[in-house]
């Protein structure tokens, strides 16, 4: 997995798939919690938004996948720099990480047969199993 931003603000989220920058919406807001005048008066908290139906370069099936994943509108925050710049940094590359996880798809199971050497012991396993309980029966004829 390769996800991350690009310098022009594109997300880079596998080898094949970079979403341009003017496919994500980027908001600020003032950030919460402690920081006295400089929290509540400076736009630090990036919240950036990314609508799957709209987008025009996920193909129709990753489209499909990620809504089915992701819901239609994924979102990623960060408020923990006091640089917009470094939020703003964070929100995308946290977006793209989370993309790049949505996108990726399991890899099936291929069935197999059982070895010949397993099939053996589970054989010599009943027998050994089988003999121990005949030990324990009462043959004796009263």
């Amino acid at each position: 997995m390769i996800a991350g931003v690009n310098d022009d603000g594109s997300l880079s989220i596998t080898r094949r798939l970079t979403i341009p920058a003017d496919e994500v919406e980027i908001r600020v807001t003032t950030s919460s919690g402690p920081g006295g005048q400089h929290a509540n008066r400076s736009l630090t908290k990036v919240v950036a938004v990314f609508r799957v139906s709209h987008s025009e370069v996920l193909s129709p099936a990753d489209k499909a996948w990620l809504l089915e994943r992701m819901g239609p509108v994924v979102r990623a925050s960060a408020s923990r720099f006091r640089s917009q710049r470094q939020n703003r940094d964070a929100a995308l590359t946290q977006m793209a990480l989370r993309l790049a996880a949505a996108l990726e798809r399991p890899t099936p199971r291929r069935a197999t047969k059982p070895t010949r050497g397993s099939k053996q012991r589970r054989i010599d396993e009943k027998k050994a199993r089988g003999r121990l309980k005949a030990q324990r029966r009462d043959t004796s004829d009263d």
